[in-house]
């Protein structure tokens, strides 16, 4: 089975990246990315390519070479439908904010809407790819939707779960640690289709790192990789509290302990917290299906998980409250970083929303800088907490265009993103336009505690 025509429903911080590498890799291959949001699809085709919605150390460049090659973006989604041969599935799989399920489950409307959008318009047999997280057995929903046409129309479900790190998605991409495709590894047609994927994937990744499974398998590993991942961040958070009130520094725990070789280092940065779009979503689903298997002990265990990494913004948040002598009503407050982690614009469930939403609750005056988050998504990621009108957060928040005018006459820092670029500051300059006592607040244990105590920082961090 040769594939000829690619279309990718979902023009995001998965399906794009992933398209462009795949065109990149495949020049054979014509590979089209579609969405029904105009406004993105005229950002990935913006001439300059430094004016992508996605930031990606490496992606515009990738995307400089293929695009009107082989690599298309359109808001034509019939059409590119209709012509592929293999779609992948890339939309946007929040958690349920309503009824049954909800703040668990996941929220497969889109999902649901892409099938039925696909069965309607094909005329041709096709490869349809889970590529968004998705609870396990979503390929039977997809599966009884595209079946039940009468069209005559043939589908292979194949699911092939991203393992991608932001800010890393390119070499992620480029050298994976693996690739999984789950698919009908029982019947011919089944085994056909994932060897049409691995055949895509196997232009540039090792067939050792391409692993195919059962469709159930591979939907599950996606949710277990990020579970794991996510509990060892909340692990090391746990003990980060400990080591506060002990006079121990999480950071030489965490070197300690990473170097069990049955441990390893990876996932032991104590910080403010988790975010991003996986981790949090990716548990609660997984939290959803054990509940409703009747696992509630098992549940119980990945909650855990979720409230830690809650907690741990709270008193992060609480701790700048008590140290500016329990108030903070109309003191200014810098916050340095925005984005969940540096290298990406992606804000979703970044730590520094829920800090900023705690400090505004407290009446403070929110300064942010972030070099690579736009102000219009700062103002979205507010007003979409509900905690306040729209208007008072416009009135409470300013963004700013430098580092230094952020500081200038604060009260404190927050520096809430690990962007390299906030180690070569002139911190010296900070501290002398910065209200006394000057505190800083480092949730992501960027800083020198020495070097800035030296300057005269009131200095707090993490674990330490």
């Amino acid at each position: 089975m040769k594939i000829k025509n690619i279309c990718c429903i979902g023009a995001g911080y998965v399906g794009g990246p992933t398209m462009a590498v795949i065109a990149q890799k495949c020049p054979e291959i014509n590979v089209t990315v579609v969405d029904i949001n105009e406004k993105r699809i005229a950002a990935w085709n913006d001439n300059d390519v430094d004016n992508i919605p996605i930031y990606e150390p490496g992606l515009s460049k990738i995307v400089a070479e293929a695009r009107g090659r082989n690599l298309f973006f359109s808001t034509d989604v019939d059409a590119a439908i209709d012509k592929a041969d293999m779609i992948f599935i890339s939309v946007n799989t929040p958690t349920k904010t309503y009824g049954i399920g909800k703040g668990m489950a996941a929220d497969l409307k889109f999902i649901e809407l892409c099938a039925r959008q696909i069965a309607r318009v094909s005329t041709s047999d096709k490869i349809v790819i889970e590529k968004s997280t998705l609870p396990v057995r979503t390929a039977e929903t997809l599966k009884n939707i595209l079946d039940n046409t009468g069209n005559g129309v043939n589908y292979q479900i194949l699911s092939n779960p991203e393992f991608l790190a932001e800010g890393t998605a390119v070499d992620d991409l480029m050298n994976p640690d693996r690739v999984l495709i789950g698919g009908d590894i029982e019947t011919e047609k089944g085994k056909e289709a994932v060897q049409a994927l691995v055949d895509v994937y196997a232009h540039w990744v090792p067939n050792e790192r391409i692993l195919t499974t059962n469709v159930w398998s591979s939907e599950l590993s996606k949710l277990t990789a990020n579970a794991f991942l996510a509990q060892r961040v909340s692990s090391i958070n746990a003990m980060s509290e400990l080591c506060e009130k002990t006079g121990a520094d999480v950071n030489e725990v965490a070197k300690a302990v990473g170097m069990d070789s049955r441990i390893g280092s990876k996932f032991l940065k104590s910080s403010v917290g988790f975010g991003g779009s996986c981790f949090q979503k990716d548990i609660l689903n997984l939290v959803y299906i054990a509940k409703s298997f009747g696992l509630h002990e098992v549940a119980d265990y990945w909650e855990q998980v979720i409230l830690m990494n809650d907690h741990q913004k709270r008193r992060f948040a609480a701790n700048i409250v008590k140290t500016l002598f329990n108030t903070v009503s109309g003191k200014k407050i810098a916050i340095l970083g925005w984005a969940f982690k540096k290298d990406t614009n992606d804000t979703r469930e970044s730590a520094a929303i829920y800090v900023a939403d705690y400090l505004l609750n407290e009446q403070a005056e929110i300064v942010v800088y972030d070099p690579k988050v736009k102000s219009e998504q700062i103002y979205t990621d507010l007003d979409y907490l509900n905690s306040r009108a729209e208007k008072e957060n416009r009135t409470h928040v300013t963004i700013v265009g430098n580092p230094y005018e952020a500081a200038k006459d604060s009260h404190a820092i927050a520096l809430l993103t690990e962007w390299d670029e906030f180690n070569e500051l002139d911190w010296k300059k900070i501290y002398d336009d910065m209200l006394k006592p000057a505190f800083l607040f480092d949730g992501r244990r960027l800083l020198e505690r020495k070097t800035k105590e030296k300057i005269g920082f009131e200095f707090y961090a993490i674990g330490n």
